[in-house]
C-alpha cells in the first residue's frame, strides 16, 4: 500500500512541481508576450504616425497642387471672361454702327425716293419735249437741244472755260518765262560779222600797184579765181574784199596774205596761191567744226557733219553768222532742256545741226530744213536728233519735247534785236508798218508786232467780226503783207477774237 502511496505521492508532488513550473513558465511567457506585444504596439503606433505624417504631407502637396491648378484655371477663366467682354463690346459697337448705317441708308432711301419723283417729273417733261421734237428733223432737233443747253448753262460754261484757260495760261507763261530768262541770263555771246565786205591790210602802199598789175591783169585774175570784187581806193594800206559769200571773201583774203608774203604777184602765182588758200580753208573748216562741237559739249558726230558745221562759219543769215547762231542755239537749248528735265544731249545736237542744210543750200535745190534732214539721215545721225531739228520752221510737226526746245532756242537767238543785221530805224519802221497795215482792215481794234516782227497779233471787235470772218481776216492780212512789205523769214498772223461779259452783283 505504502508502495502505491509513495509513488502516488511522488507523482502528485511531481505533478504539483510541474504545475508550478508550468505556471512560472506560463507567467514568464505571458510577461514576455506582453512585452513583445507592447513593443509591437509601440512600433505599430510609430508606423501609424509615420503613415499619418506622410499622408498629411501628401495631402498638403495635393492641396497645394489643387490650389495652383485652381489659380491657373481662375486666370484662364478671367482671361476668357476679359476676351468675352471685349467681344461683347465689339459686337455692341458694330451693332451701334449698324444702327447708324441703317439710319443713313434710310435717309438715302428717302433721298432716292425724292430723286425718283424728280426723275419721273423730268421724264414727263422729257416725254412732252420728245413729242414736240419728234416732229422736227434730226438736224433741227440737235440744234434745239444744243440751244437749250447752251442757254441754260451758258454763263457757267463760259466762266469755267475761262477759268481753266486763264489758270493754265498763267502757269505755262510763268514757267516758260522763267526757263527762257534763265537760259538767256546764263548765256551771252557777242555777234560781230561782216555783211558783204572784208578788209585786208597791206604791209605798204607799194603793194597796191603789184596787186593791180599791168593793165589790171593781176586783180582781174584774182577776182576771177575767187569770185570776189577787190576795191582799191584811197584808204591807206587797205584793200576792200567785197562779196555776199563769206567763203569767197576768206579764200581771197588768205590768197592775198600768201601773195604778199611771197612777194611775187603775177597770174600764174595767183592761181597757185588761190589753190593753196582753198586747201588751207578746207582744213580750217574741219577744225572749226570740231571746235564748235567741243564748245557746246556735243560728241559723236560724223566727220562729214563736222565739216559742214565748219562751213557754216562762212555763211550768214540776214547778217548773222550761221555757226555762231547754231552754237548759241545749242547752248540755250541745253539750258532749257536741263530746266525742263528732258534729254539735254539730244536737244544740244538738234540745235547745233538745225541749220546744217544752209551749208549747201546755195549748191543744192531745196529748203535748208529738208536738206539738213537728208544730210543727217545719210550719215547715220540718230532719229531723235533729226526729229529735234526738223520742226524749227514748222515744216514738220512737233513730235518730241526736244523739237519744241530747239524751235524756242532758235527764235530766242535769231529774233531778238541786234542778233541779225539791220539798223534800228529800219527795224522799228518795219514793225510800225506791220501794225499800220493790220489796223487798216475793218473790225480791227488793235494790232501789235511782237517777236521782232515775226508775229503780228491782231485783236478784233467781236461784234463786227465773227469766227469765220476772223479766219478770212488772217488770210487777207497775210496776203497784204506778202504783197506790200519786204521782210526776212516769215511772219505769223494771229487774229484774236475775244468776247468778255461783265456784270456786277449789287
Amino acid at each position: 500500500m505504502n508502495q502505491i502511496i509513495v509513488p502516488a505521492a511522488g507523482l502528485l508532488a511531481g505533478l504539483a512541481i510541474g504545475y508550478l513550473i508550468r505556471q512560472y513558465l506560463s507567467a514568464k511567457l505571458v510577461g514576455s508576450l506582453e512585452k513583445t506585444g507592447e513593443e509591437a504596439l509601440r512600433r505599430a503606433k510609430q508606423e501609424a504616425q509615420d503613415v499619418i505624417l506622410e499622408a498629411k504631407n501628401k495631402a498638403v502637396a495635393i492641396l497645394d497642387e489643387a490650389k495652383e491648378e485652381e489659380r491657373g484655371r481662375r486666370a484662364e477663366m478671367e482671361k476668357a471672361e476679359s476676351s468675352l467682354l471685349k467681344r461683347t463690346e465689339s459686337v455692341l459697337q458694330r451693332e451701334n454702327e449698324a444702327v447708324k448705317e441703317r439710319g443713313r441708308l434710310t435717309e438715302e432711301e428717302r433721298g432716292l425716293i425724292a430723286r425718283s419723283e424728280k426723275i419721273r417729273e423730268a421724264e414727263a417733261v422729257a416725254s412732252t419735249k420728245i413729242a414736240e421734237v419728234a416732229k422736227l428733223s434730226p438736224e433741227e432737233a440737235k440744234e434745239r437741244v444744243f440751244r437749250e443747253v447752251r442757254e441754260k448753262y451758258k454763263e457757267d460754261l463760259t466762266e469755267e472755260v475761262k477759268k481753266i484757260l486763264r489758270d493754265r495760261r498763267e502757269e505755262i507763261e510763268k514757267k516758260s518765262v522763267e526757263v527762257m530768262t534763265t537760259a538767256i541770263q546764263r548765256y551771252a555771246r557777242a555777234h560781230v560779222s561782216d555783211i558783204t565786205t572784208s578788209s585786208f591790210t597791206l604791209p605798204s602802199e607799194d603793194f597796191k600797184g603789184k596787186i593791180i598789175g599791168r593793165e589790171g591783169r593781176n586783180i582781174r585774175t584774182l577776182e576771177r579765181l575767187t569770185g570776189v570784187e577787190l576795191i582799191v581806193d584811197e584808204s591807206p594800206d587797205t584793200i576792200i574784199i567785197s562779196s555776199f559769200d563769206p567763203m569767197r571773201r576768206e579764200i581771197a583774203r588768205t590768197a592775198l596774205a600768201k601773195l604778199v608774203k611771197d612777194g611775187r604777184i603775177q597770174p600764174a602765182k595767183i592761181e597757185e596761191k588761190v589753190e593753196e588758200a582753198k586747201e588751207e580753208i578746207e582744213k580750217r573748216i574741219q577744225e572749226i567744226g570740231e571746235e564748235a562741237a567741243y564748245e557746246v559739249g556735243v560728241y559723236g558726230l560724223p566727220k562729214e557733219i563736222l565739216n559742214l558745221l565748219g562751213r557754216l562759219n562762212f555763211r550768214t543769215s540776214f547778217g548773222q553768222n550761221v555757226l555762231t547762231h547754231s552754237i548759241e542755239v545749242a547752248h540755250i537749248a541745253g539750258m532749257i532742256a536741263a530746266e525742263l528735265g528732258v534729254n539735254v544731249d539730244v536737244a544740244k545736237k538738234g540745235a547745233l545741226v538745225h541749220d546744217i542744210g544752209k551749208a549747201i543750200d546755195h549748191e543744192v535745190q531745196g529748203t535748208h530744213v529738208e536738206l539738213g534732214r537728208r544730210i543727217l539721215k545719210k550719215y547715220g545721225v540718230e532719229d531723235e536728233v533729226v526729229k529735234a531739228m526738223e520742226s524749227h520752221h514748222e515744216d514738220y510737226p512737233f513730235s518730241t519735247p526736244e523739237s519744241y526746245i530747239v524751235t524756242a532756242a532758235d527764235i530766242l537767238s535769231a529774233a531778238r534785236p541786234g542778233a541779225r543785221r539791220g539798223t534800228l530805224e529800219n527795224y522799228v519802221k518795219r514793225l510800225d508798218d506791220l501794225e499800220k497795215l493790220a489796223k487798216g482792215f475793218v473790225g480791227v481794234k488793235d494790232a501789235y508786232a511782237i517777236q521782232a516782227g515775226r508775229e503780228l497779233r491782231i485783236f478784233v471787235v467781236p461784234e463786227q467780226v465773227d469766227d469765220f470772218m476772223a479766219l478770212q481776216l488772217a488770210k487777207d492780212v497775210a496776203s497784204k503783207i506778202e504783197a506790200d512789205l519786204k521782210y526776212p523769214g516769215e511772219i505769223k498772223v494771229n487774229v484774236i477774237r475775244e468776247l468778255r461779259a461783265v456784270e456786277y452783283a449789287k
